[in-house]
Parts: structure tokens; C-alpha cells; sequence
């Protein structure tokens, strides 16, 4: 008989419900969340698996390209449709939300949602702690302006170079005799000088991985595409194929 799985996903465990074609629980029971856990869970107690289903969260990316490799059926949904769907039922518990999914996936109401690859996701991870970097320099040197604001203190424009050494020159110079803020500056502009060197440094990276993409280059031939912006625009498409046409893109 064939059966449908749904696993409602959590930090540390993850319950799965089996039910056979007819909608019947077959089995619940609950697992580390861990592919090969959950896995072997699955080997267990479920037999001609149609389906596999989990929310979109913090770990779907990872668990349903894991669980992929080792062959299971599995699909990512939309965990805004799972909750509108879900919110009807009177108990909201792990297993009963991972007999819900089973059922939805059973049922076929429901709209799966694109994972990712790893190239995509690598590049993802780099542009997003670059543009963390540059929100926390930022965050930092307003910092350091309103700091000696209070004191009657206005720093003037300096350059643009990526250490932004002229930045913290300049704050040091007129710093003054005053303890306290000079310990608050030193302090402010030892943090800055250390975000300025990891951001030189995951700029770096970032610039020589464009290169070596295919796609990336030939996105950087359009005046006016840099190596962010291309590298940005291929991280979110990803796959092109799973736009209908041109328009849905946006």
C-alpha cells in the first residue's frame, strides 16, 4: 500500500507521520533532525513512500537536499499555505502538524517551493555577510559621529578607500584629553578597523569567485553590471527554467 509522509521540522527533533493512501495513520513517531536520522526512520517504519513533505524553514534547505541524495521522495512547501491550511485544526501539536502535511501532501493541495543548489546558496552566504559588514561599518562610524557630536566635536568628509583609514585618523586627531571618550573611541575604532579588514577580505573572495563563474561573466559584459550586482541576480534566479516567462521574474 502506499503511503505519504509529512515531517513538521524543529531545531532539535522532528516528528513524522505516515499515512497510507486512504488518509489512515499508519505510523508516528519522531527523530533527531538529521538526514540520515530521519532517514532511517523513514526506512523503518514506512514502505513505498510516494511522498515527503516539510515546511519551508531554517533547516528545509538543507534537509531536503540531503534527504534528495539519499534517494527519498521528498518536496518543500510553502509554509504560508501549510499555516493557512494547518490553522483550522484544533490541535496544534508537532505530530498532529506533521499529520496535517502528510495529508496535504496526500490530498496534492499544496506548492512546492524551489530549493535552491549549493552554488547559489554559497554565493548567497557570501553576499550576505558582505552586506552585513557594510551595515555594521556604517552602524560604527555613525557611532563614532554622535559620540563626539556630544562633545562639540564634527568630523568632516574623508575618503572612500574600503579601510576607511581616514575615517579613524581623523577621529583620533580630535579625539582630545577626555578618558572616557577616548576609550569609547578606541574602543569604537578598533571594532572598525577590524570589520574594514574582514570586509577588504570576503570582497576579495567574492571578486575572484565572479570570475571563475560562467554565468557571472557573461552577466558582467552589460554596461553598467559589476560583479555584485550579476553575482546577486544569479544567487536569487538560481534556475531560469522555473520562471514561466520573463515577467514573473520581478
Amino acid at each position: 500500500m502506499k503511503s505519504y509522509v509529512g515531517l513538521d521540522v524543529s531545531l532539535a527533533t522532528t516528528a513524522i507521520c505516515v499515512i497510507d493512501e486512504h488518509g489512515r495513520q499508519v505510523k508516528m513517531t519522531c527523530a533527531a533532525s538529521d538526514p540520515q536520522a530521519i532517514a532511517a526512520a523513514l526506512r523503518r517504519d514506512a514502505k513505498k513512500v510516494v511522498r515527503i513533505v516539510l515546511e519551508s524553514g531554517q533547516l528545509s534547505t538543507w534537509l531536503t537536499r540531503e534527504l534528495r541524495a539519499l534517494d527519498l521522495p521528498v518536496v518543500c512547501v510553502d509554509a504560508r499555505q501549510a499555516h493557512r491550511a494547518l490553522s483550522g485544526r484544533l490541535n496544534k501539536s508537532d505530530p498532529a502538524d506533521a499529520e496535517g502535511l502528510a495529508q496535504l501532501v496526500r490530498t496534492g493541495w499544496f506548492r512546492e517551493v524551489h530549493i535552491k543548489s549549493l552554488t547559489s546558496d554559497r554565493l548567497r552566504a557570501l553576499l550576505s555577510a558582505r552586506d552585513r559588514l557594510i551595515r555594521i561599518r556604517k552602524e560604527l562610524e555613525g557611532q563614532v559621529r554622535g559620540t563626539l557630536k556630544t562633545f562639540g566635536i564634527k568630523l568632516g568628509s574623508f575618503g572612500r578607500g574600503r579601510e576607511r583609514e581616514g575615517f579613524r585618523h581623523q577621529a583620533r586627531m580630535v579625539s582630545g584629553d577626555d578618558p572616557a571618550l577616548k576609550a569609547a573611541l578606541a574602543a569604537l575604532l578598533a571594532a572598525h578597523q577590524a570589520v574594514c579588514r574582514e570586509f577588504a577580505l570576503l570582497e576579495s573572495l567574492l571578486r575572484r569567485t565572479t570570475r571563475t563563474h560562467e554565468l557571472i561573466g557573461r552577466m558582467m559584459t552589460v554596461p553598467g553590471i559589476g560583479p555584485i550586482t550579476a553575482a546577486a541576480f544569479v544567487a536569487v534566479i538560481d534556475s531560469p527554467d522555473r520562471f514561466r516567462n520573463a515577467a514573473s521574474v520581478a
